[in-house]
Order: structure tokens, then C-alpha cells, then sequence
């Protein structure tokens, strides 16, 4: 097993190779794809699709494609996430929000770029392959990204705007949104590695409950945080009506339960071979982030 420093450069060196190898891009378009992916960020998601693959003895220059790919969607969602029709952000990782350098039509045919160069890369990388490892994790990364996923807790988080706060509409959006998104990997990396269908549900199950930690520490920070070292805005959820833990449960309540679906996470891992102290303290530190 790698440190995640080290998954980290293994993400950073690739991205902007593996979105080169798809071809002559239009100048402009490639400019605005390249400024938001390759804007640094905690490359959360790839680290733990390769570390998930790491875990199960699976090779990770294999996994390599598919962990940049995920990295593009969620660049993608991002830049969308910013647009003035959406959460209206001038801040992303510490930078002006792509529309606000590149304009909003280019911003989105950056976003739709983005998703397209994912999954083409992912397509490419399960045709070398030559065995349906690649193909079902592409899948399920796709999925998880998309209108049964991402892109469904992403409509209850704009129609639910300026709405009564519950847990049940709160819980939707967390688990799509945003722990669809940190599932895909460890499913998607354990897929790679052959894992066995009870490993990839144990697995899913992770992927769930540091998902929903995860969320709610975000919840947490949009209070609690700084601008400067968040590298975006904070307050703009309670300023807006968005739905959150937090406005359902309260800042202690929110704490509590971030640390009770750490403890499943970690939980989740006691059925999977292999060095599971990455996957474990990983989750662990969820609670201390600042960013």
C-alpha cells in the first residue's frame, strides 16, 4: 500500500496525459477542461478508487484511467455545481469558479467535456483489458454519477432550496449527491482488483457511510469554517435555504452522527482481506478535516 501522498501524485501526474491522449480538443475548450481539473483539491475520490484496488492486490496503473476519469466527473459536477443557474459560487479551490474566467457557455461545454472525456477514457482503458473487470466498474462509476445517483441528489438539492428542512429529504440528498460519489471508487477499485461480490457489497457499504460522514462534516464547515483555507465561500447554505444536516439536527447532533457513520465505515472493513489501515484511518480523519 501507497501513503495517500503518493496515490496523490500518481492522480496529479496523469490527468492532464490521460485527457491529452483523447485527441486534438479545441483549443479554448481544452484551456477551460485543464484549468478546473488540474486546480489541485484533495483528489479524494481517485486516491481512494486506487487505494481500494491497492487493498484487494489489484494493480493500480491498470485502475490509473478510471481513477482520473472519476476525477473528471467530479470536476465536472463542480464547475456545473458553480454556474449562477445552480449554487451561483465565485470560489472554487481557492480560484475563480470557471464561468467566471471562461464565461457560462463555456463553463458548461467544459463540465459536458469533462463527463464525455470520463467516459471515453474509462471505455478505452475496459477494452484493454480484454475481460469485463473494466467494463463493470465503468458502469458502476457511471451509475453512481448518474440520474439513479449524483445527478439525483443533486435535483432534490435545487428543488428542495428554500423548502422545510427534513431528515429523510437530507438524508437523500447526502447519500446521492455526495456519497454515490465516494462509493463509486472503492466499487469500482475493488471491481478492478476481482474482488467477490460480498467484498464489493462490504465495500459499498464504506463507501456509504464515509459518504454520508463526509457530507455532514461539509455541512459542518459551511458553519464552522474558513473561506481561506476551504478554498470556497462559507455560509451560502444557510443563506440560501439549502437542505442540510445541519439545519435539520443542529451543529452537536450533526457531530454525533458524522462520528457514528465514521464508526460503520470503519465497521464495513471487517470483512475485507487484504491492509484495510489506509481505507480505516481515512475514514477516521473524515471528522478532523478543515477543507
Amino acid at each position: 500500500m501507497k501513503t495517500y501522498a503518493e496515490y496523490q501524485q500518481l492522480v496529479e501526474g496523469a490527468l492532464s496525459s490521460q485527457l491529452a491522449s483523447l485527441g486534438e480538443i479545441p483549443e479554448k475548450l481544452y484551456e477551460a477542461m485543464n484549468y478546473s481539473l488540474c486546480a489541485g483539491g484533495k483528489r479524494l475520490r481517485p486516491v481512494l478508487l486506487l487505494a481500494a484496488c491497492d487493498t484487494l492486490g489489484g494493480d493500480v496503473e491498470t485502475a490509473l484511467p478510471f481513477a482520473c476519469a472519476l476525477e473528471m466527473i467530479h470536476t465536472y459536477s463542480l464547475i456545473h455545481d458553480d454556474l449562477p443557474a445552480m449554487d451561483n459560487d465565485d470560489l472554487r479551490r481557492g480560484r475563480p469558479t470557471n464561468h467566471k474566467v471562461y464565461g457560462e457557455g463555456m463553463a458548461i461545454l467544459a463540465g459536458d467535456g469533462l463527463l464525455s472525456a470520463a467516459a471515453e477514457l474509462m471505455l478505452r482503458a475496459a477494452v484493454r483489458l480484454g475481460d469485463l473487470r473494466g467494463t463493470r466498474a465503468a458502469e458502476a462509476i457511471m451509475r453512481r454519477a448518474g440520474v439513479t445517483g449524483m445527478v439525483a441528489g443533486q435535483v432534490m438539492d435545487v428543488t428542495g432550496e428554500g423548502t422545510e428542512p427534513t431528515q429523510e429529504k437530507v438524508e437523500y440528498i447526502h447519500l446521492h449527491k455526495t456519497a454515490d460519489l465516494l462509493t463509486a471508487p472503492i466499487e469500482a477499485g475493488f471491481l478492478l482488483a476481482g474482488a467477490t461480490p460480498e467484498q464489493v457489497e462490504a465495500g459499498c457499504r464504506y463507501g456509504m457511510h464515509l459518504g454520508l460522514a463526509f457530507q455532514m462534516v461539509d455541512d459542518l464547515l459551511d458553519v464552522e469554517g474558513e473561506t481561506a483555507v476551504l478554498g470556497k465561500t462559507i455560509g451560502k447554505d444557510a443563506a440560501v435555504g439549502k437542505l442540510t444536516w445541519v439545519a435539520v439536527c443542529g451543529v452537536e447532533q450533526t457531530r454525533a452522527d458524522a462520528a457514528q457513520e465514521v464508526a460503520r465505515a470503519v465497521e464495513a472493513l471487517e470483512s475485507i482481506p487484504g491492509n484495510i489501515n489506509f481505507l480505516k484511518t481515512l475514514a477516521q480523519t473524515t471528522l478532523g478535516r478543515v477543507q
